[in-house]
């Protein structure tokens, strides 16, 4: 179960915290470690004494240009964050993520990913809106800043405990008897879905009204399997060829 989580780390600044991320998921049993748009060279003399005997993840770690290319190949990704600033995302605390991980992970082909943000900033929303569940950490709210290894520690640690529980439980049934369709085939969809509403007058970019926000909300929820997400597209270039589109 373990082997199919992968941390991703998103534009962090401090080589130190990327060995201090290694550090934790070596601790836990974690191995992924994949790394989008780093603002600070990977591999200094504070990552790997920071790693403190955990170096191997950083020298193996994969650096991405966006998430997108980070998760393309996930069928769940959970982003770390408070909130969706925007628009209310399903929210999970890191018991009842990793509550869900033995079942998420059973399937063939199955990847988790669990995404974490800037150390000043945070995930943006179009990165939460990317994800389908956020994840909260529930600090004291009078001094909620977690420093990023120690946010990946405590997930982690949830991670590396709902692996010692199956020990003990049978995994729950698996989420899907169907594969369901990975972050890549999901996007896919989502940028046909926008240029088909765009083609007949639903959706106004100009206008949005959060509607691809919200769509995305709907259908990263349903959790649609590969079949299904091809049977959307094959009803969407129906509509593009009657409506006289027929190049998508």
């Amino acid at each position: 179960m373990l082997e199919r989580i992968r941390i991703v780390l998103i534009g962090t600044s401090h080589p130190g915290n990327i060995g201090g991320v290694a550090r934790a998921m070596h601790n836990m049993g974690l191995a992924d470690l994949a790394l989008v748009a780093p603002r600070c060279e990977v591999l200094t003399q504070d990552s790997i004494s920071r790693a403190s005997g955990a170096d191997h993840l950083l020298h193996q770690a994969r650096v991405h240009a966006t998430l997108e290319d980070a998760v393309s190949d996930c069928t769940l990704a959970v982003g770390a964050s408070a909130r969706s600033r925007t628009l209310a995302w399903p929210m999970l605390s890191p018991r009842e993520l990793a509550d869900r991980l033995p079942a998420e992970c059973q399937p063939e082909g199955a990847s988790i990913a669990l995404v974490f943000g800037r150390e000043d900033s945070g995930l943006t929303n179009a990165e939460l809106q990317r994800c389908h569940a956020h994840v909260h950490i529930p600090t004291n709210a009078d001094f909620s800043s977690l420093n990023l290894a120690a946010a990946v520690q405590v997930l982690a640690y949830e991670c590396r405990m709902a692996w010692l529980g199956q020990a003990d439980t049978p995994p729950a049934a698996a989420v899907d008897e169907e594969e369901l369709a990975t972050h890549a085939e999901i996007e896919h969809y989502f940028e046909h879905l926008e240029r088909t509403l765009i083609d007949i007058d639903f959706h106004d970019p100009a206008q949005p009204r959060q509607l691809m926000a919200r769509l995305r909300r709907l259908y990263l929820r349903a959790r649609p399997e590969r079949m299904e997400i091809n049977i959307l597209r094959g009803i969407l270039s129906a509509t593009d060829k009657a409506a006289g589109n027929p190049r998508r």
